[in-house]
């Protein structure tokens, strides 16, 4: 009778010793789970840079120095009761108020990063856009290859902390390719453009000619014409970029010296377009070189309200002109007697 109590008390003894240790357990991961949803310490929006290659632990222990989540170690137990512990992804996160490490966590897991942006406006040349390129906050590497100018399509581009500055440039790249892949079949038909490189030559100057978007097809026809009729195109930009290289602005005003600069780039001394870009034109100005409006109109002047004046001939240009130089000089005399 004595072995069997005693037999009795020996299983039951493992048994209490098992299932109080699945009560502190279960005690555990509610405790746990409650834990992982409950509102996140920051009182206000934080931003927090993951350093690339960094594991959970190195990702939790930044996450609770930054003050996105309270614990660390509560942190890295729950990702790994989620099955996530290799799936948290480095990178930047910006983190709204009070966040729950569950959803801290979700956003590691999908790499909703910061979307940092670069703006590449018109008529850059490819000098102006890899100086805004190295100096972008955020971009990593060097450029081992400049790519050549009229390459890049200006427009908004997106990146994340991290992101290479030579795959920033190939996007760039290859926006201005695709581009040019949609647009150059639907063109007018009989253009005195062989290639879409010329039409990229030639928007590049109408990109430097007026900053006035509804200008850019009339503008274009008067550079059609021209071509068409082999007229020089006299365009004042083209004159700018043989002085300078494209490397910047030229600082002070056209001389009429310039004009007679022997250049292959200076379209008073040279006929037809010259012999690449001068800027990288925007898909608008290379559209407007595709589709010029019809007009008859070979000259064209600035007629001081930041649009230009159009004329057929070269008596109404010089009209146009004079009129032009008159209000130039009373804006001067109005500045010089503030």
């Amino acid at each position: 009778m004595g072995r069997r109590v005693s037999f009795r008390f020996i299983l039951i003894g493992p048994i209490l010793a098992i299932g109080l240790a699945l009560l502190v357990l279960a005690g555990l991961y509610t405790y746990l789970s409650d834990w992982f949803e409950r509102p996140g310490p920051n009182s206000e929006s934080l931003t927090v840079l993951l350093a690339r290659g960094s594991g959970a632990r190195a990702i939790a222990e930044r996450l609770t120095a930054a003050g996105v989540v309270a614990d660390a170690d509560l942190f890295v137990a729950g990702v790994w009761l989620e099955d996530k512990l290799g799936a948290l992804k480095a990178g930047e996160y910006a983190f709204a108020p009070r966040l729950s490490a569950h959803q801290v966590m979700d956003r590691l897991v999908a790499g909703d990063t910061v979307a940092r942006r670069l703006t590449i406006a018109e008529g850059l040349t490819s000098a102006q856009v890899l100086a805004l390129v190295a100096a972008a906050d955020g971009l990593a590497g060097a450029l081992e290859t400049a790519p050549g100018e009229g390459e890049l399509l200006p427009e908004t581009y997106h990146f994340a902390y991290g992101d290479a500055r030579a795959e920033l440039v190939r996007r760039m790249q290859d926006s201005m390719r695709t581009v040019l892949a949609e647009l150059w079949p639907a063109r007018e038909p009989e253009l005195p453009l062989q290639t879409p490189e010329e039409a990229v030559v030639l928007a590049s100057i109408v990109e430097k000619e007026t900053g006035v978007a509804a200008e850019r097809p009339l503008v274009a026809g008067v550079f059609i014409n021209r071509l068409r009729r082999g007229m020089p195109l006299q365009s004042d930009p083209t004159v700018i970029y043989a002085l300078t290289q494209g490397q910047g602005v030229l600082g002070r005003p056209l001389r009429r010296a310039d004009l007679a600069t022997d250049h292959p780039f200076n379209t008073y001394r040279h006929k037809g377009l010259p012999p690449g870009p001068i800027a990288n034109p925007g898909r608008e100005s290379i559209a407007a070189v595709l589709h010029p409006a019809a007009t008859d109109a070979l000259y064209f002047v600035a007629d001081g309200s930041g649009g230009h004046a159009f004329a057929r001939t070269i008596a109404e240009h010089l009209d146009n002109v004079r009129r032009w130089r008159a209000l130039r000089k009373k804006q001067s005399e109005a500045a010089a007697a503030e």
